[in-house]
């Protein structure tokens, strides 16, 4: 596995490698980084090449002169990348606010997607309550910085089985967070704030695409990956057990098994 910068014009982005084959690129969420896909870039099967960026302003990632304030920022970068690897179109996996991203992607450049795995995430926009929430955090973020943040989000970012069984996932879970700056998550939770309905999009995605969820996810519950599957013709739908908002990282092992089945059969 490496790590190393790539320069996308006026945005730079570090990014995670491993393997060789088909790009498959994964977006991490809100407010963590690449780190979080640790797990299914070791576990990816052969053939493919795993990419997992820090979005501009996390991690390692600088935040630059034009900050993303807007999901299409994001999905420009995410869009530069693909381009820049050049061996054809990419396989996103978008978990949370990456799957927003993901659905700009599509939407301006779905020549350079094979296929969309959309993880603990919604295609709604935020109601009017959750804009007021996404203000009052930008606020907590600007007062108290990223930790702050954090702090209200974590019990909702792991399901109740993990709180009980593996509570030491949240100080990893912290340390990631803790790794972007403040003005970064502020620019973030606007980008979430403003980010277009993706209802829409759904009957106009004619690629491949997954959708998993964490059976006890509160934040992003199955009902509304339920909304995401029957939108997409030919979209299977993956619950994980025991696992919450951080499908991934809190049942690794059965998140990187469902995607390689899902793979094996894209390959094929």
């Amino acid at each position: 596995m490496v790590t190393r910068d790539l320069s996308l014009g006026p945005t730079t982005l570090s990014i995670t490698e491993q393997g060789e084959g088909t790009p498959i690129v994964f977006l991490h969420a809100f407010p963590l980084n690449a780190r979080m896909w640790t797990p299914q870039l070791e576990a990816l099967p052969p053939g493919w090449r795993g990419v997992a960026p820090d979005l501009r302003g996390f991690g390692k990632s600088p935040r630059v002169a034009n900050p993303a304030r807007h999901v299409r920022d994001h999905a420009e970068d995410v869009i530069a990348l693909v381009q820049a690897l050049g061996a054809g179109p990419a396989v996103l996996v978008g978990l949370s606010m990456g799957g927003y991203i993901a659905f700009e992607c599509w939407r301006r450049r779905p020549t350079v997607i094979r296929g969309l795995v959309f993880a603990d995430t919604r295609a709604e926009a935020d109601a009017e309550d959750a804009r007021a929430r996404r203000v009052a955090m930008q606020d907590v973020a600007a007062r108290e910085g990223t930790g702050a943040v954090l702090n209200a989000m974590l019990p909702g970012l792991l399901g109740a089985t993990t709180h009980m069984a593996n509570p030491h996932l949240s100080v990893e879970v912290r340390r990631w967070a803790l790794e972007t700056e403040a003005d970064a998550v502020i620019d973030a939770l606007e980008a979430l704030r403003t980010r277009p309905d993706s209802r829409a999009t759904l009957p106009n995605i004619d690629c491949p695409a997954l959708v998993i969820v964490g059976e006890e996810d509160t934040l992003t519950p199955p009902a509304l990956s339920r909304v995401i599957a029957d939108g997409i013709e030919g979209a299977t739908l993956i619950q994980v057990q025991h696992a919450g908002h951080l499908s991934n990282v809190e049942q690794p092992d059965a998140f990187s098994s469902a995607l390689a089945h899902w793979l094996h059969g894209l390959a094929s």
